[in-house]
């Protein structure tokens, strides 16, 4: 496969889908995500394949969206504001379980690529943080259902509405993390659990996965995430929220 921002490869039973920008830190510009949703559908194509690895070249997994598009007074068509929901919908119903090797960095929309993932591992020392809000827009691509599946509505609200940081103790104690190992022993770890799920029974897998998806769509739907690319769009129009962004970019320097 022959993308620009993501790397997809196989290896018997096993497939890897790396975010494959290090110098920008992996950002999820619109074609990022579009590469994305495509390859999740090409890896439902490869019938050999039962596990997939979602990770980050260089320093982090990733710094997120493209911050000046989706802040900007125009910013991507709708088609564009969609592709993130559009990305975390073919990642979620991938055939393959997916396992989210997780380090450096891992920034606002980069946490829902976490979230649509099965299966999550990260470095001891990953920072993640979701920033939209500080950012005057709203977490999107179906982001809080997401989240709010994985650790509750209470945590959810505090993670999303402060902005602050939390660590991989943190991200394991509320039950968004399966697992935490150091740096160095990260891609072996995520290889081996990779390596476990493809010894299994392929029909096994898919049973379960579908059964476990269905029975999370049921407790906290997804179905409504269509609308997020409209809320950014507002946000976008809004000027109080406009002049937060303004002052969010100011304090990183850009």
């Amino acid at each position: 496969m022959d993308y620009d921002t993501i790397t997809v490869s196989v290896d018997g039973a096993v497939g890897t889908l790396l975010l494959d920008k290090p110098a920008k830190l992996n950002p999820l510009s619109v074609a990022c995500l579009q590469e994305l949703a495509d390859a999740a559908r090409w890896f439902d194509r490869q019938e050999e394949v039962k596990a997939v690895i979602v990770r980050g070249n260089g320093r982090a997994f990733t710094a997120g969206a493209d911050l000046a598009a989706f802040t900007g007074g125009g910013g991507p068509d709708r088609a564009g504001t969609d592709a993130g929901r559009v990305m975390a919908e073919a990642v979620t119903g991938m055939q393959a379980v997916t396992v989210a090797a997780i380090h450096g960095h891992c920034v606002g929309g980069g946490v829902v690529l976490a979230a649509a993932c099965d299966l999550r591992v990260a470095a001891e020392e990953v920072r993640f943080v979701i920033p939209e809000v500080d950012l005057g827009i709203p977490l999107a691509w179906g982001g809080i259902p997401r989240l709010v599946r994985e650790i509750g509505p209470a945590a959810t609200r505090d993670l999303v509405l402060t902005c602050r940081p939390f660590g991989a103790a943190e991200a394991q104690a509320l039950g968004f993390v399966n697992r935490v190992v150091p740096e160095s022993e990260l891609e072996g770890a995520a290889e081996e659990l990779a390596r476990l799920l493809a010894s299994k029974s392929a029909y096994t897998l898919r049973a379960t996965l579908m059964a476990a998806d269905a029975a999370a769509e049921a407790l906290v739907p997804t179905g409504g995430a269509w609308n997020d690319a409209d809320s950014l769009a507002a946000a976008r129009r809004d000027p109080e929220s406009r002049e937060a962004a303004r002052r969010y970019l100011e304090s990183l320097g850009r």
